[in-house]
This record gives C-alpha cells, sequence and structure tokens, in this order.
C-alpha cells in the first residue's frame, strides 16, 4: 500500500458512532500519526488487524513470526523518533515475542505490544483454551516496563492511551496490553474526541543546571558520556562538544554527536589509549548511560573522577560505578542549561589536539586489526548514504567494526541488538527502513549480519521482499559460527563442538524469494558491488564470502576483558 493509498482511504466511523473496540484501537494508532505497525496476524487479534486492514489508513507490515515483529517495531521506534507498535496473538505467539521484547526493554525503546487474550469466561481457569498461556501477564510484566490486561470492551481505548504514555514517557520502554477477544469484538461508544498522546515537556531546575555547570567551568579536561538515554539531546550535545568538552558514547548513544566531530570519540570504549585518556580527566558527566558491563571491561573500567550521574531512573544511583553526584533529572532540559551556561566554556589549551590525537590512535589501531577488511569497512563508509539507519545483529563483523569504525552522523542513525541476541538485526533492519521513512528521511537501512545470525530470522528475508523495505543486507559469510570458534579456540583448546553448523546457500535461498544477491570474493570487488546494490531499488543482499578473503587479523572472542 502506498503513502497515498493510506491517505485518501475513507474514514469507516464518524464521532459519536458505535464501533468494536478494535476498529477504535486502528482508530487511535492513525489518531496519534504512527505510520507503520508490525504484527503476525491470529484468530485472537483479528477483531483489531480486519478493521485495521479495512480501514487502510495504516500500513502493516506482516511478519514471518511474533519475534521479528517486535524487534521491527523496536527499530522502528530507535529510527523515527515515534512509538512502535507490535500485534502479536496469545499465549505461545505472545511468548515468542519474548526475546525481542527484552532486547527493546534492554534499549529503553518505546514499543507498545498489543496482544489477545482467551475470552475473558474463560480467563484464569486452566482449562487449556486455544492459545492458553497459565499467568500470561506475569510473563509479560517480566519482559515489559508495564504491563495491563482489559476484559471490558469500554476499558480498551482508555488503557491503550495509557499504555503509549507509559511507553514514552522517560525512562522509555516496551509496555504490554492483553486483551481479551470478546473485549476486542465489544461495541463501544466512539468518543467525540480520540485521546491525545501528548506529554509534558520536561522542565529542569535552574539551580541544578547552575549547580552542574559550575561543575564543569572549573574542570580542564571534562568528558561527557552519553547513552541512550540521551537520545534527542543533540543538539544541546553538539554545541557542548564544540565548546570543546570531549564526547564518548554507549553503543546505544551512538550518533547522539556527530561521530566526524573533533571532539567526538564515538563509542571507543575498553581501549588501553581511553583508559590512559581518562587517567588525565578530570569530570566525566554521565547522561542516560547503563554503563553496560561489555562496555566497561565488566566495570573495571576506570572512569574519570569525580564523576556526575544524570539518570531518570534513580535506580542508577550507584548501580555500577560510585558517583559525585546523581541527578534524577531528563537529559535533554540539562544538556540544553549546560549548553547555555557555558557558552563561553574554553578547556585546556592542549585538550582538543589531545583528544583528536587519541581519536586518531584508536582508529589506525582497529584499521589494522581488521586488516584485510579495513577497505571494504572505508568503501562502505564513503558510498552509505548520511541518512540510512546502520543496523547489526550480534556477528564478529559488528563487535570488530560495525559498533566503533563506522562514523554515524545522526542520534537516530545507529540501531544493534545492546542486549546481546544473536538473530535480530534483519528484522530490526526492516523496522529502521520503514522508520526512516515515516521520519521522512531517504537512504533506507543497511545492515550487518553473520551467517549464523541471519540463520535464526531467515522467514524475515521474506518480509522484506514482499515489503519492498530500503534495505541493503551486507551479510559477512564465514560458514558457522565464527566468534564461538574463536573462543574455542581461545579458551576451549580449539575443540569445536557444536560451532561448525551447515548454512544455505543463500543465493539459492535469495533466488527463490526474488531476492537480489550479489556475492563478493574479493575485497577490491565490494565497492563496486555495494554502489550497484545502493543503486537497486527495495531489498539487496551482499554476500561477503569470508572463507574465501580470509580471517580478520585480530581474532575477536568474546566481549573485552581488562588485562591489567
Amino acid at each position: 500500500m502506498t503513502a497515498s493509498q493510506i491517505l485518501h482511504r475513507p474514514k469507516i466511523a464518524a464521532s459519536g458512532s458505535k464501533v468494536t473496540a478494535g476498529e477504535g484501537i486502528a482508530m487511535l494508532i492513525h489518531h496519534w500519526g504512527i505510520h507503520t505497525v508490525f504484527g503476525v496476524i491470529s484468530i485472537h487479534n483479528m477483531p483489531i488487524l480486519d478493521p485495521l486492514g479495512r480501514r487502510g489508513e495504516v500500513r502493516y507490515i506482516a511478519a514471518r513470526g511474533e519475534a521479528g515483529a517486535a524487534n521491527m517495531a523496536d527499530a522502528y521506534a530507535r529510527v523515527s523518533g515515534q512509538l512502535g507498535v507490535v500485534f502479536t496473538s496469545t499465549g505461545t505467539a505472545a511468548g515468542n515475542a519474548a526475546g525481542a521484547m527484552v532486547e527493546a526493554l534492554t534499549a529503553g525503546s518505546p514499543v507498545l505490544h498489543i496482544t489477545g487474550q482467551v475470552p475473558s469466561d474463560h480467563l484464569g481457569q486452566d482449562r487449556a483454551y486455544i492459545h492458553e498461556a497459565p499467568d500470561q501477564a506475569s510473563m509479560l510484566a517480566a519482559i515489559s516496563k508495564e504491563a495491563f490486561t482489559v476484559s471490558r470492551p469500554e476499558d480498551v481505548l482508555p488503557t491503550i492511551a495509557k499504555a503509549a504514555k507509559v511507553a514514552l514517557s522517560a525512562p522509555t520502554g516496551p509496555v504490554s496490553v492483553e486483551i481479551t477477544i470478546d473485549a476486542q469484538a465489544g461495541e463501544i461508544d466512539l468518543p467525540d474526541e480520540l485521546p491525545a498522546l501528548d506529554l509534558p515537556e520536561p522542565e529542569i531546575d535552574a539551580a541544578v543546571v547552575e549547580e552542574i555547570a559550575q561543575r564543569l567551568r572549573g574542570a580542564r579536561r571534562p568528558v561527557i558520556l552519553l547513552g541512550g538515554g540521551a537520545r534527542d539531546a543533540d543538539d544541546a550535545a553538539q554545541r557542548l562538544a564544540d565548546r570543546g568538552i570531549a564526547i564518548v558514547t554507549s553503543t546505544n548513544g551512538r550518533g547522539i554527536v556527530d561521530e566526524q566531530h573533533p571532539m567526538s570519540l564515538g563509542a571507543f570504549n575498553c581501549t588501553r589509549e581511553l583508559q590512559a585518556f581518562y587517567e588525565d580527566c578530570d569530570l566525566m558527566v554521565i547522561c542516560g548511560s547503563r554503563l553496560r558491563g561489555n562496555e566497561t571491561w565488566t566495570y573495571r573500567l576506570d572512569l574519570p573522577s569525580p564523576r556526575i550521574v544524570i539518570d531518570l531512573d534513580t535506580g542508577a544511583d550507584g548501580r555500577t560505578y560510585d558517583n559525585d553526584g546523581f541527578y534524577a533529572v531528563d537529559c535533554r532540559p540539562l544538556l540544553e542549561g549546560l549548553a547555555e551556561a557555558l557558552s563561553d566554556y574554553e578547556p585546556a589549551s592542549d585538550y582538543r589536539d589531545a583528544v583528536a590525537a587519541l581519536k586518531e590512535t584508536m582508529r589506525n589501531g582497529l584499521a589494522k586489526d581488521m586488516q584485510p577488511y579495513t577497505p571494504m569497512v572505508e568503501a562502505l563508509q564513503k558510498a552509505m548514504p548520511d541518512s540510512a539507519a546502520w543496523v547489526r545483529d550480534v556477528t564478529i563483523s559488528n563487535s570488530m567494526w560495525g559498533n566503533r569504525y563506522l562514523m554515524l552522523q545522526h542520534d537516530r542513525a545507529g540501531v544493534h541488538a545492546v542486549g546481546g541476541g544473536i538473530g535480530q538485526g534483519l528484522p530490526m533492519a526492516i523496522g529502521a527502513a520503514f522508520g526512516n521513512e515515516a521520519a521522512g528521511r531517504s537512504g533506507g537501512a543497511i545492515a550487518l549480519s553473520g551467517d549464523g545470525g541471519l540463520n535464526l530470522c531467515l522467514g524475515e528475508l521474506v518480509t522484506a521482499v514482499d515489503e519492498k523495505a530500503d534495505l541493503k543486507l551486507i551479510l559477512m559469510n564465514d560458514s558457522g559460527y565464527g566468534v564461538i570458534r574463536n573462543i574455542q579456540d581461545a579458551q576451549y583448546g580449539g575443540r569445536k563442538y557444536y560451532s561448525n553448523i551447515k548454512v544455505p546457500d543463500f543465493a539459492l535461498v535469495a533466488q527463490s524469494i526474488d531476492l537480489p544477491h550479489m556475492r563478493v570474493a574479493k575485497i577490491d570487488d565490494f565497492d563496486g558491488v555495494l554502489r550497484q546494490a545502493l543503486a537497486t531499488p527495495g531489498p539487496v543482499m551482499i554476500e561477503v564470502d569470508m572463507t574465501s578473503i580470509g580471517h580478520y587479523s585480530a581474532r575477536f572472542a568474546g566481549p573485552p576483558v581488562r588485562t591489567s
């Protein structure tokens, strides 16, 4: 369905009339301006999806599995800045989405998961009703920021509206709503005005801004660490970088400051060079970062002191590192206030040069470790559209360079399975492609996956083709679980149990579903193949034959650990 078809389809119901609660949900999603939703249709969500399709106001992406659908909604939310919406059925189907919901919870993605439930008169009776899961509500609560159960039609729209606001309220996260099928199909009086999705503008105490600004004024070599909770603070963060304050990001905070900015060190965490740099810094301000274990040498990275932590989650106070000041405030208004208060800030005279030299040293070192693939990555950096989303699965190539070397230019450009779940990259790339479209950006999505991860979600290749997703998939094929084999070499005497898995002939898979496929067996061929793929409309698979090209010069064998 094209955008023009969506915009010009007539509405079915007018305010004041009676509609089913399911149709009310369809109207509400359109009312909120959400362009695209994701899901898998089932008997226990048809009362919602039938009117959604009949009305034709919102594009529905039919995923091949609930896990993929939830990953798509997650990435859509991250890239578009809108609420991501996913529909699943009840029981097993809701359980299928659990891993993707955990990823959204880890990343803090505002996802609304609307799932079915058995008829209310059978709810909680343990009668083995079709699709019933014992205590599904507790499962949903465990994988969500919050979970709601609805068994009356008149409660459906108010609960959906409340759940959406909870998902979008900082700290953001996924929210689940289970709705009995009789409540979905029951009639309601359509209100004269559908619930709005307006959230209050976050405010900041001027005294808090001045207190932190005063600490920064007294520092000559300060660094700000930005996590995913600082997204949407990109303008203020960029201005602080312009003032001469060094910026480091978590993997989830990439692009908040353009990584080509001379004061941005990107996500180069856990390097000896960065550790040495931190020893000379005299203040760190941590904004919206969870300081995850695999980005801090399992909490053994020595962060600069004193350090200030900014996080709306009060549980973050001292959870991983101690601090010299914790402020439960929103990152965006705080950073905006600091950018104003520090308009005349100047760092130590040699600080900008020190940051530039550190950046060059770390990038040069990684470029050496990436050989023989460095020319491929450089070609990708030059050819990739500035506005494209860069989506990565958990794979050796991402751990080597995808998370760090390829520089991102805006805060919605980066999507990665931060929870470490393999096989989520492709469906997230589909969601990211449509998220970019919803945000009015061109470039679609470019995805990086390994062959092992792609095995987990092969069915979603069909979704990408079926929906004509603007997606280019770079498949790094080393014929098995390469990172596991490296760990087995490093820690288990080279015994390759269970890691030399059989993988399909991806060219034949692509041919069977009309997916353009291009193979690279020599690094020098990559640039031309990539440009051909970028010029091809819709999804394209670029398969990089690592068995022909060879291993990276440095072997990645799991998350980095501190060795001294």
